[in-house]
C-alpha cells in the first residue's frame, strides 16, 4: 500500500538541503524564464539593489548580466555536477591522499589500528564537519534564492513589466 505524500512541508522539510536546492533551482528558472533578453542586464551594476551588491566579490564585473551567468552556471553545477576540471582536481587530490595514507600505513602497523575511542572521535568529528558544511550550504542556497529573486524583480523594474506576478 502506497502512502500519498503531503503537498505541506514541515518545518523540519524546510529546512532540508533539498528542499533550499529545489527552491534555489526554482528561482533561477523563474528568473531565466522572465529574463527575456539577458544583454539588458548588461551595464546595470549590481549597488542599487542592497541585497544584491553584498554578494559582489572583487573578481565579479560588477553588473546584473555577470550575477545572472553566475546563477546559472550554479543552477547546472547543482543540476549535474561540478565541472570537469573542478572534479579532475578532487581527483587528484583524492589519489594524492590515498597515496599518503598507504604509505603512512605500511611504514607503521602499530599506528594503522586505530582504537574504538580513536574511530568514536573520527566519526563525531566527520559528523560535526558534515553538519557544520550542511548548514553553511543551506545558507548560501537561501541567499543564492533571495538573489536570483532580486534579479528578476529587478529586470522586470528595468524592462518595465513591474506589475506583473510580483
Amino acid at each position: 500500500m502506497m502512502m500519498m505524500q503531503q503537498l505541506t512541508e514541515t518545518p523540519n522539510q524546510k529546512n532540508s538541503l533539498f528542499n533550499a536546492m529545489n527552491r534555489f533551482i526554482g528561482a533561477v528558472n523563474n528568473m531565466d524564464q522572465t529574463v527575456m533578453v539577458p544583454s539588458l542586464l548588461r551595464d546595470v551594476p549590481l549597488e542599487e539593489d542592497r541585497e544584491m551588491s553584498s554578494l559582489k566579490s572583487d573578481e565579479d564585473e560588477g553588473d546584473m548580466y555577470s550575477y545572472y551567468q553566475l546563477l546559472k552556471s550554479i543552477r547546472r553545477d547543482i543540476e549535474w555536477g561540478v565541472r570537469c576540471a573542478a572534479a579532475d582536481e578532487r581527483r587528484k587530490e583524492s589519489m594524492k591522499f590515498t597515496r599518503m595514507n598507504s604509505s603512512a600505513s605500511t611504514s607503521s602497523s602499530a599506528s594503522s589500528s586505530l582504537s574504538s575511542s580513536d574511530d568514536d572521535e573520527e566519526d563525531e568529528d566527520l559528523q560535526k564537519q558534515f553538519q557544520y558544511h550542511l548548514t553553511g550550504l543551506q545558507g548560501v542556497l537561501s541567499k543564492l534564492t533571495l538573489q536570483a529573486n532580486c534579479l528578476t524583480k529587478r529586470y522586470k523594474k528595468e524592462v518595465g513589466i513591474g506589475g506583473w506576478g510580483q
